[in-house]
């Protein structure tokens, strides 16, 4: 028995926290993080023990779906409480940060006034000294740059406190997880190791390679108690898994939301990856089973919280050859690098690229185009859409680019000609851009700035304008957050009246009537080019 040998089934639900809280890009850049826990996480916790009867009414409700309102039970108040005493004493020194990014900034504004900045790095708060510069833009406007690739390398950035929590999955029911932190539950198996650490990549080899219990139990280091739990979450039964590709076209898969996989035998390729756990349901979907044993380029288009998602990015990072991810700005808050987010969670080969710079791959090149838009006019590089060129036939992951000139489109199709397939998001009524960036400002929006600088995708006129110049031949909109399975990420719930469907319903029709291909694609899709 004891060396009998396991697979790891393939409904265990991975979550991945970060000091309890689920994990996202800017809970692992280390300036953001801090912002997030002082300015979200704390004041969360601490509205939630004030008054925990309100947080259960607003959960009910669907209308305040997704806000800053935990999702529990008023009877574990003292978990909250302690975990809340535990984030102020024990990250005191992130705390600290986080004031002192907002001192420095405070002093900026009131003693920068285009003469020499080199006075005031005497000024620069303690917590922030040696890891910032102090600088102008061409206007004279001043700014502070992180030394991210510094940071990561000083307390600020605390691997410990990363865990991932499994338990078994068998709907597509999961509570909005942004809002709420993890707490121990029955049936469940919180593993505390970092990222980076090899034995999440031995697990995740197990859906394919089995292993004696204690193999994987040594490379975890999990605790006796969870033996039980832990066992339940393995099988003797060796997990359905598909052959390689090796036809002639270029296979394309629609996975989810921005999640596309496109193939040839000799590469494969996917964009933004998110993928739905595998267990009886009425919606067709493709799940890990369906994937490649390599994926040799993965694309992220930016570093929003439903297009880089750690609870798939680390089930797959085992099988990643390389990662594409656009060039950040260099050091403001508001744009962390992705490359260093990723290679400091265990990632290799990440590769940023420009725009407009293309990667040869077999059988053609990836090529980074501008993507403006849905980032609230923040100066925000790290996005980036992806042109994908392969034997002879070209993909357009667009994302949730927004066509705010249509000048853009114009100039880049004299360089790349017409497209023969575009993905493209149509969320073109996003929230307001303190629903993913406010805890990184240092004094309140007002609600009208607020209110207008929306995270917003193409509507229909920008959406068929971007058709309509690169002479697409088929047009997909993907279901932006609408399969169930996405909702705990998305919080979206949209009807037949809501704009967005309104409006991809319109571009869908519009592009038909010109005899394009077209659908707003939901569940799983396959075509060959």
């Amino acid at each position: 028995m004891e060396n009998e040998k396991f697979y790891f089934k393939q409904n265990v639900q991975v979550e991945p926290l970060f000091n309890h809280w689920y994990v996202w890009p800017y809970l692992i850049a280390p300036a953001t993080t801090a912002m997030n826990m002082t300015n979200l996480h704390v004041k969360i916790m601490k509205s939630f023990i004030s008054a925990p009867e309100i947080h259960a009414a607003a959960v009910r409700n669907p209308a305040m779906r997704g806000g800053p309102f935990l999702d529990l039970d008023p009877s574990r108040i003292s978990e909250v409480k302690a975990l809340l005493d535990q984030t102020v004493k024990g990250q005191k020194h992130m705390i600290e940060f986080s004031e002192g990014v907002k001192e420095l900034n405070d002093m900026l504004l009131n003693e920068a006034r285009g003469v020499s900045l080199e006075s005031l790095y005497s000024k620069i708060p303690g917590p922030l000294r040696g890891y910032v510069e102090l600088v102008y833009d061409l206007n004279n406007n001043p700014a502070v740059r992180f030394i991210e690739g510094l940071l990561y390398q000083s307390p600020y950035y605390d691997p410990s406190l990363q865990a991932i929590d499994l338990c078994l999955i068998n709907s597509d029911h999961r509570p909005f997880v942004f809002s709420t932190p993890r707490f121990k539950e029955a049936q469940h198996a919180w593993i505390r190791v970092p990222f980076a650490h090899e034995g999440i990549d031995e697990l995740f080899k197990m859906r394919d390679v089995p292993q004696p219990f204690g193999y994987i139990k040594e490379k975890l280091g999990f605790e006796d108690d969870y033996d039980a739990v832990f066992r339940n979450f393995l099988t003797t039964m060796p997990n359905r898994r598909v052959p390689k590709y090796d036809g002639n076209e270029v296979r394309v898969r629609y996975l989810n939301h921005a999640c596309i996989l496109i193939e040839t035998k000799d590469v494969s390729i996917m964009t933004d990856p998110i993928i739905s756990y595998e267990y009886e349901s009425d919606i067709r979907r493709y799940t890990y089973a369906d994937l490649p044993d390599r994926i040799n380029y993965v694309l992220i288009t930016h570093t929003h919280s439903d297009h880089i998602v750690f609870e798939t990015l680390l089930q797959l990072r085992h099988k990643i050859d390389n990662i594409i991810v656009p060039r950040s700005g260099g050091g403001s808050l508001e744009d962390p690098s992705a490359k260093l987010i990723l290679q400091n969670t265990g990632f290799k080969n990440v590769i940023e690229i420009n725009e407009m710079e293309s990667i040869p791959i077999p059988g053609g090149n990836i090529t980074g185009l501008p993507f403006l838009g849905e980032h609230g006019d923040l100066n925000i590089r790290s996005r980036i859409a992806h042109l994908i060129s392969l034997k002879g036939k070209s993909i357009l992951c667009a994302a949730d680019s927004r066509n705010i000139e249509p000048k853009l489109y114009e100039r880049i199709h004299k360089l790349i000609g017409n497209i023969d397939v575009l993905f493209l998001g149509m969320e073109c009524e996003g929230a307001p851009v303190s629903w993913m960036y406010g805890a990184l400002f240092t004094k309140a929006l007002d609600r009208k700035m607020d209110q207008s600088r929306r995270l917003n995708g193409s509507d229909y006129e920008r959406g068929i304008d971007i058709v309509d110049r690169f002479d697409c031949r088929q047009v997909y909109i993907y279901a932006m957050g609408q399969e169930p399975w996405l909702n705990y990420l998305t919080s979206i719930r949209y009807t037949e009246e809501s704009r967005p469907i309104v409006e991809s319903n319109k571009l869908v029709e519009a592009c038909r009537g010109r005899g394009i291909i077209s659908e707003r694609i939901y569940g799983a899709k396959e075509m060959f080019l």
